[in-house]
């Protein structure tokens, strides 16, 4: 089953073409490599697929959604079907690591006893567990891209989205955030990865699909950088 489709996909910002007709799908429960420098359209691109940018004509599925058609009253479900991992983190300074990943759970009004055990499952599939009581200021760089992380499939999502996961981080810590979304992919989530790190696409041989100007110009299973 494809969770993801795109079919002549364009986009337009101001009059300026960002992305020029792209066409792929992806398959439920692979990873694929979204390659290309800044300024390729990776982050665009990433940004269609939870709808905070809208394609300017094309089609483009998600899971069940299709995001040219989809109500406005219904982005905040293709939101949960859909975790986003960004390179900045984005946690909330005032709260602890479990208050960080209970708190997704919180505002769709999941019940204590739920949020419990499943933040207490995440924190121990990321290796955080022993950091729960901690704040965000804490931690170091790879901590806190863990908290983001568990933060974002805490709701269980059929697909996640890291744009740039390991941008600010060092070789080893960026591979053991491979190795952890390569064990939350060993449970079923797809997993859509926006990077130019070299090093972990070389080593891990997924697929990759690399844009260059708004395009795509290589689509390669186990494919290199």
């Amino acid at each position: 089953m494809k969770i993801l489709k795109i079919k002549n996909l364009n986009l337009k910002i101001h009059e300026k073409e960002i992305l020029k007709n792209i066409s792929f799908e992806i398959k439920e429960g692979s990873i694929c490599g979204l390659l290309g420098i800044n300024g390729a359209g990776k982050s665009t691109f990433i940004k269609m697929m939870y709808r905070e940018e809208k394609a300017t004509k094309g089609r483009i599925r998600v899971g069940k959604y299709d995001l040219m058609k989809i109500k406005d009253r219904q982005i905040p479900f293709l939101r949960r079907y859909v975790g986003v991992v960004f390179q900045d983190f984005k946690l909330l300074q005032h709260k602890t690591v479990y208050e960080n990943v209970a708190y997704a759970m919180e505002v769709i009004e999941k019940s204590p006893r739920e949020i419990k055990r499943r933040v207490d499952e995440v924190l121990e599939l990321v290796n955080l567990k022993h950091r729960m009581n901690n704040f965000p200021n804490e931690l170091s760089g790879g901590e806190q891209q863990r908290v983001a992380i568990a933060r974002a499939i805490v709701n269980t999502p059929g697909i996640l989205i890291a744009d740039e996961p390991t941008g600010n981080l060092d070789p080893d810590t960026s591979m053991e955030i491979m190795d952890i979304l390569e064990r939350i992919n060993e449970q079923g989530t797809t997993i859509v990865m926006a990077t130019h790190n070299s090093q972990i696409v070389n080593e891990k041989k997924h697929r990759v699909l690399a844009i260059e100007s708004g395009q795509i110009v290589r689509d390669q299973e186990q494919g290199e950088y």
